[in-house]
Formats: structure tokens, sequence, C-alpha cells
């Protein structure tokens, strides 16, 4: 059994070089492709994965998004760090080393 990724707020991510990451006119969205398929967004999620780019820290994304969406830095917080959670488990983004 592993043990899930701890997100931490000074972790940068970077998409996993088995997905490209872009937007797609067609699915009006942001997707992940992958040899297998594609993996459609939301607004959301693919808001988070712009800021997957090797620079910018969880705290900076969270900055920027409590910025945007005008919310609860606290909600976002959640929110941000579950996300990540979820992409690192499934293997779309991975911490820069």
């Amino acid at each position: 059994m592993t043990t899930p990724h701890q997100v931490s707020l000074d972790d940068t991510y970077v998409i996993s070089p088995t997905f490209l990451f872009r937007w797609e006119e067609s699915q009006d969205a942001h997707v992940l492709l992958y040899p297998e398929g594609i993996v459609k967004l939301n607004e959301t999620g693919g808001t988070i994965l712009k800021y997957c780019n090797g620079e910018s820290t969880v705290a900076e994304v969270i900055d920027e998004l409590t910025a945007l969406y005008d919310a609860d830095r606290e909600a976002i917080a959640e929110g941000v760090i579950k996300f990540l959670e979820v992409s690192h488990a499934k293997g779309w983004i991975r911490v820069k080393s």
C-alpha cells in the first residue's frame, strides 16, 4: 500500500511527460492528452494545471485563484490541495525536482 502524496505549499509541479496539456477548441475546455485517450478538465482544474509550470508554488497558485475567483482563501486552498493530490495520484503531474 502506498501513502498518499502530501502537498506542501512550497512545492512546484509540472505536467508529467506522458501527458500534453492544452486548450481544445472542440471540447471548449482544457484537456490532458495521453496515448490512450483524453481527460476533459473543468474550468478550475484547467486553471490549476496552467500553474503546474515548474515555477509557481502551491501557495502562489492558491493566492492567484483566491484573487481570480474572489473567494475564501481557506476554501480555495482546500480545493487546490485536493486537486493536486488526486492529479498526482493519477500521474498527471509530478513535483519538479
